[in-house]
């Protein structure tokens, strides 16, 4: 008899497979990163349809096959609604979830980008904060997690507040991340680091960040 698995955790992409059915990548408290299909739920009336769509947080339950799981319920406690509804916000979205897909392994303990996410998710959907600096802040502590922060670039050419800010987001928690807010030219700043990070650390392209780009011309 086989035994059913209990894992927490968000979709972060989803694939259309056969005529009914999804496989689906699921970043877990439990376990990092698995890859599980989802049995009938292109189906309109499947009971599954909420827990193969990205951005679906909740506690999965699941057996686990010979190269994959299978979900069998789920319980979504967080859906991100408002992201589904603000088309920039979704592509802010997407791309957390492709830097989490790039980031993260199967059977690692990836509870803090777990929070990292979902964290980073809830910011995006406040009004005070500006998406880009949301964005920012993601993209740094993600390094920060990963072990690959080479510490604050260029010391002395950057202003006070950033060389504060950067300091903050190494050494603060994720809960506690997303509490303040920066000047202009701090957010600049962030920007350059952020994204010279990026060039320099990350061997892929995105396509969120690629629409979000178009969005910005």
């Amino acid at each position: 008899m086989q035994e059913f698995v209990k894992l927490t955790g968000m979709v972060l992409k989803t694939v259309p497979i056969g005529e009914y059915d999804r496989r689906v990548v699921i970043l877990t408290k439990e376990r990092g990163k698995v890859p599980a299909f989802a049995k009938g739920a292109r189906k309109p009336n499947s009971r599954l349809v909420a827990a193969a769509a990205p951005f679906s947080f909740g506690e999965f339950k699941m057996y686990e096959g010979r190269s994959s799981y299978n979900i069998m319920e789920a319980d979504i406690s967080n859906y991100f609604e408002s992201l589904r509804e603000d088309f920039e916000a979704a592509c802010y979205g997407m791309y957390f979830l492709e830097v989490m897909d790039y980031y993260t392994r199967e059977n690692n303990d990836e509870k803090e980008m777990l929070k990292l996410l979902y964290q980073s998710l809830r910011a995006l959907q406040l009004p005070s904060l500006h998406k880009n600096l949301v964005r920012y802040i993601f993209e740094i502590k993600a390094l920060i997690l990963s072990g690959e922060y080479p510490g604050i670039p260029g010391k002395e050419n950057l202003k006070e507040s950033t060389v504060y800010t950067m300091s903050y987001i190494e050494h603060s928690s994720v809960e506690k991340l997303y509490t303040f807010t920066v000047t202009e030219e701090v957010l600049k700043e962030l920007r350059s680091i952020a994204d010279n990070f990026r060039r320099k650390y990350m061997d892929k392209e995105f396509k969120s960040l690629t629409i979000l780009a178009d969005m910005s011309l």
